[in-house]
């Protein structure tokens, strides 16, 4: 095996034990076990634990916001909105692995969530296009951050719900996400009030 099969068979490995138990349960012993080497090639490779780790979870992360990127980029409209959805499940269906590893435990020195770092990307870039509609619309474009994340944070949590439950289909879920998504923004209020007004004078 070349230096550079090796290496991608030790990422691979450890891809799956970091899904499966996490960063904490597994150990350079077992990855190289499966691995059937010694030790001091998974350091020759990767230094250690950490930087097979960060390795994994930088391919990882690469490979989703690519997917996420290309889906917002090259659509428009609401195509654009099913593709997002689509790439994220997709993403979920293909590699769960990878996907259960951006969402577990983190070594000690890691100070940012993977996840959630490249949630903050993609909210970027929604941000970025909502500004765009809105000033067309001659909305605030100032709330465009707030509605990225909503959309987004949206779109996140049905995708980790359906980590687990897979049903209905990737296709079926993306369409009813972007059903409450579009037809949400196709009907927006210039100026949204609350139905009443809340009293905090319960004296009277």
């Amino acid at each position: 095996m070349t230096g550079t099969q090796r290496r991608q068979q030790l990422i691979e490995i450890g891809r799956a034990l970091f899904a499966e138990r996490g960063y904490d349960a597994t150990s350079i012993e077992e990855i190289a076990q499966r691995a059937q080497v010694s030790k001091p090639v998974v350091y020759e490779h990767f230094g250690g634990k950490e930087g097979l780790y960060a390795v994994v979870v930088d391919r990882e992360m690469s490979m989703l916001l690519d997917m996420i990127t290309s889906s917002l980029t090259q659509n428009r409209s609401r195509i654009r909105l099913e593709q997002v959805a689509l790439a994220l499940l997709t993403y979920i269906d293909e590699r769960t692995d990878g996907f259960r590893i951006l969402l577990r435990d983190q070594p000690a020195t890691t100070t940012d969530g993977r996840y959630s770092s490249l949630l903050n990307e993609a909210v970027n870039q929604v941000s970025h296009i909502l500004a765009g509609d809105f000033g067309r619309k001659d909305f605030d474009t100032s709330l465009a951050p707030m509605y990225a994340q909503a959309l987004v944070g949206m779109v996140s949590t049905a995708a980790t719900w359906w980590l687990d439950e897979r049903k209905p289909s990737k296709e079926v879920v993306a369409a009813h996400l972007v059903n409450l998504c579009w037809n949400g923004l196709s009907n927006l209020e210039a100026d949204p009030q609350l139905s009443s007004e809340w009293r905090t004078d319960k004296g009277d």
